[in-house]
Formats: structure tokens, sequence, C-alpha cells
């Protein structure tokens, strides 16, 4: 898994950010790609990236503010233009569907593909083998989630090394073994799959949050993740015009991913107040709480990691 972030500022694009637009690319895991928020130009932004949107798998729209949702009209219709006949599940509070359908119809927009559209509700989002998602609600003035995207757990490497030590030799019975099966080989012997497979191979956590004020309940959506993407639209020492504006500070999102036990932070939704170089003293703030801290610029990407295989 992979984050790509086509936009990092706050409320309006400036010269060095667009608003806010994350891909999450799961091309190894599930040949596709999943996108969060999509604010005004995200299809210029991807346009000058690696991504695809045909690729495209599914959509979630953390809130309805502007600067998260203008620029989906335009990419889903890019879609279409594009050759896109996949199917593609938009998610969003309550609201998106009337907005998208007033859109396109107006507009006199013809889709390509079926898209799906889903309001969300707090709990359970999506569920297949490969991925859980939750969402739930932030404090934000109107309705915003966050959402927690636990990957399933892996089943351990298959010990070819020592099958090979034993006279066993690579083929069929490798993935009858592989599968924890017994097997019972030509001379006779009986062999255990489940004793030839390494330890399982704990799944990845991301999570990622909409526009909120910092709140107690947001570590139920962090813990224990392997990356937190959070808002950090204001320094440290303007906690109280953020509490005002229902934002977070750089301090505020450090503190969620020290108590959360995650193992990587990267701030984003940067107000444009704060030019490269005040963003350098942005990170140093988060730092000094959580060492383990990046901030993201339009086109950066970031591996998510999980335990070592």
């Amino acid at each position: 898994m992979e984050l790509i972030f086509l936009g990092t500022g706050a409320g309006v694009p400036s010269k060095s950010r667009n608003v806010t637009s994350i891909a999450l690319s799961m091309l190894n895991e599930r040949n596709s790609i999943w996108l969060f928020d999509c604010g005004e130009g995200t299809q210029h932004q991807v346009l000058r990236s690696q991504i695809k949107l045909g690729k495209l798998e599914k959509i979630f729209i953390t809130h309805l503010h502007g600067d998260h949702l203008f620029g989906l009209p335009g990419l889903l219709s890019s879609r279409s233009f594009q050759g896109g006949i996949t199917p593609v599940t938009l998610y969003g509070p309550k609201g998106i569907q009337a907005y998208i359908e007033t859109s396109l119809t107006i507009s006199g927009s013809h889709l390509t593909y079926p898209l799906h559209i889903v309001e969300l509700e707090e709990g359970l989002v999506f569920e297949d083998d490969m991925f859980t998602m939750t969402c739930q609600k932030l404090d934000h003035g109107i309705e915003s989630f966050g959402f927690r995207i636990v990957e399933a757990d892996k089943n351990g490497t298959l010990d070819a090394e020592r099958l090979r030590a034993e006279g066993v030799s690579p083929g069929p019975v490798y993935q009858q073994l592989k599968k924890g099966e017994r097997v019972t080989l030509e001379d006779g012997r009986i062999l255990d799959g489940r004793d030839y497979i390494g330890p399982s191979q704990k799944g990845r956590i991301v999570a990622i949050f909409g526009d909120t004020r910092a709140l107690e309940t947001e570590i139920e959506l962090a813990n224990g993740a392997d990356l937190i993407v959070h808002e950090a639209t204001f320094s440290a020492d303007k906690q109280e015009m953020a509490s005002r504006y229902m934002h977070s500070t750089t301090q505020e999102a450090a503190q969620l991913a020290q108590k959360a036990q995650a193992k990587h932070l990267i701030l984003t939704h940067i107000s444009s107040r704060y030019d490269q170089e005040a963003s350098k003293a942005l990170l140093h703030e988060a730092r000094q709480i959580f060492p383990n801290t990046d901030l993201a610029s339009d086109f950066a990407s970031f591996s998510v990691e999980g335990e070592p295989s």
C-alpha cells in the first residue's frame, strides 16, 4: 500500500499546495486505487502523477466542504472520457448523492461506468476478505468522518528451504502444504502443512481523518495504526483559533499519534499562511512530541509499512 498526496492545502489552493485529495494505491494488493476527498483541481493533479483513473475503485469523501468536494463531478466525468468502464463506489456524508446527481444532470454528463453512491453512517463501511473499513464522526461543524482501514492478516510463508532439505521437491505438493493441508508423499511420509508455515503476518492499519477539532474519541480510529493521516491546519500557538474554526494543530495531531501508539504520522491540510519555511517549523513542532512524523507536500508518497516480513 502506498499513499500519494494529490493536494495538501486547507480551504483554498495556493501556489505550492492544491486543496485536499489523497490516493491510496493498492495495485499490488487488489489492483485498484481508493481516493480520499477530491478538492477542486484534483483531476489536474492526477494528470501530473502516475495514477490511472481506470484503476479507481472507491472514493471516500470525508465531508461536504468545497475544498474536499468540488473536484468530484469533473473527475467522475473525465474517467469516462479516459475509457473507465469498471464500477466505482462513492461514499460520503448525507447529501453526497443529491450533489452528484444534480451536478451530473445539470451539466448533461453521462458516465460510461456504474457509479454506486453510499451515504455514510458510523460503523462498518466496507468489508471483504482483504480489508475492513470503519468510520467515525468527527467534530467539524458539519458531518465529517475519519476512516480506519484494516488489512486482513496474511498467512505465514512456506519454509521451502526446510522442505528441500528434507528431500521434498517443489511442485503441487508445496501448494497443498501452504494451505495447511496434510500430504502423503510417494515414499509414504505424511507431512502436515502447518508444521512448515511460519507465523502469520499482521495486516496493516491506516487511519485517515477528515477535518476535525481534537477529540479524545479519535484514538478509536488511530489505535495501533501503522500510519495516521491527520490535518494540522494550524501551528501549536494557534490552538484557540484552531478550536474556533474546528480544526487541529500540529501538537494535537502529534499527541493523538503518541497516545494511539501509532508507528507513523503524516500531517496534511496545511493553511496557506504557512510558506515552505514556516512549514518546516510545523514539522518540528510535531516531531518534538512524536518523532516519526512527516509533513505531506503535493505529490509526496509514503509506503505503509507493517510488521517486518
